[in-house]
């Protein structure tokens, strides 16, 4: 199993976890551009990447599944199913609607399943949440995603999730701005193609710019 050569480059702009998750698809969820989670090898270097995994989880659910792909495949199977899920119930939230009841019922069901192996863990200075150990649950790699969707829909940051508004973006972030008027997942990247595109266009009367 190999991933991505250059996954650990993808950025993390969402602002929680869940977020970053549903961020692993380039383009939007209609045409998507590309798919950074092609493999369980991928999906593993990117928790890593994320933070979701310590390197010795990340080097143990690695080995795992190289030693039984078709387990593998039913937990990458597993986090391509929840991706989309928390994508339609996390963008009908920006655009003010209720979720999809089948996406909240995936979401629930993943929910029960990793509920079940949590467990509070003592830190220097008093206790957080940790894992029970489970070897032989490939999905796990799955159960901190979860988490921080289930910690983020009922906080008061969800009215601050928005869609990106770049062109073929369809990345979901957290709006931290003072106030609230953030409309780009990266100013620097979506923010300033749409700046380009807009002096185009005026420059070039009703001409429009061809996309990138």
């Amino acid at each position: 199993m190999s991933e991505s050569p250059d996954l650990t480059t993808l950025r993390l702009l969402g602002g929680r976890l869940c977020l970053d998750f549903v961020n692993t698809i380039d383009g939007g969820y209609d045409q998507p551009q590309r798919d950074w989670l092609a493999s369980y090898a991928d999906l593993v270097a990117w928790s890593r990447h994320a933070g979701a995994l310590d390197a010795p989880a990340a080097a143990t659910l690695h080995k795992a599944g190289a030693q039984r792909p078709d387990a593998a495949a039913k937990a990458l199977a597993a986090a391509v199913a929840l991706r989309a899920a928390l994508y339609r119930i996390f963008r009908a939230v920006s655009d003010a609607q209720p979720p999809p009841a089948a996406a909240l019922a995936t979401l629930n069901l993943a929910l029960a399943d990793a509920g079940s192996y949590a467990c509070l863990v003592p830190v220097a200075g008093g206790f957080a949440w940790g894992w029970t150990p489970a070897t032989d649950r490939l999905d796990r790699v799955l159960w901190p995603v979860v988490r921080s969707a289930a910690e983020l829909l009922p906080a008061p940051d969800l009215a601050r999730v928005r869609e990106c508004a770049g062109d073929s973006c369809a990345w979901l972030f957290v709006d931290t701005s003072r106030n609230g008027s953030r409309r780009w997942c990266d100013m620097q990247d979506c923010g300033n193609k749409a700046k380009a595109r807009r002096h185009y266009q005026r420059r070039n009367g009703s001409r429009i710019m061809p996309s990138d």
